[in-house]
């Protein structure tokens, strides 16, 4: 059985590229914004792996992640950003909300290597 990973991305062509780049290793639920990602989450409990985008309308990442770590903290949170790092992402990794943030583009090795650490397979 596949390890289930959700990627959250307001922008439907990173969604898809992350899922073509990634469903061979993992099963890969994609949500368009926060709000469908908790519903996700909600619905599909062993999900064990979850990126986000950084910006997004009505709630970034970071405060997407800050809600489903208050649901669900036994996952493994990133967020995947085109732009720099920025305070919030700072203190989101100095704090512990998230384990690791990655570029836009994305590394898919990177990532995958990322995801197979966490959750030591």
């Amino acid at each position: 059985m596949k390890t289930k990973i959700l990627y959250v991305d307001d922008e439907p062509i990173n969604l898809e590229l992350f899922k073509i780049n990634f469903e061979k290793k993992f099963e890969v639920f994609i949500a368009n914004d926060a709000f469908q990602g908790l519903e996700l989450l909600e619905k599909e409990m062993d999900i064990l792996v979850v990126i986000s985008d950084m910006k997004m309308p009505k709630m970034n990442g970071i405060e997407f992640i800050k809600k489903a770590k208050e649901l669900y903290p036994d996952k493994k949170y990133y967020i995947l950003t085109g732009y720099e790092i920025n305070a919030e992402i700072q203190d989101a990794l100095n704090s512990g909300l998230i384990l690791r943030y990655f570029s836009k583009p994305f590394n898919v090795k990177k990532i995958e290597g990322t995801i197979i650490e966490a959750i030591g397979l």
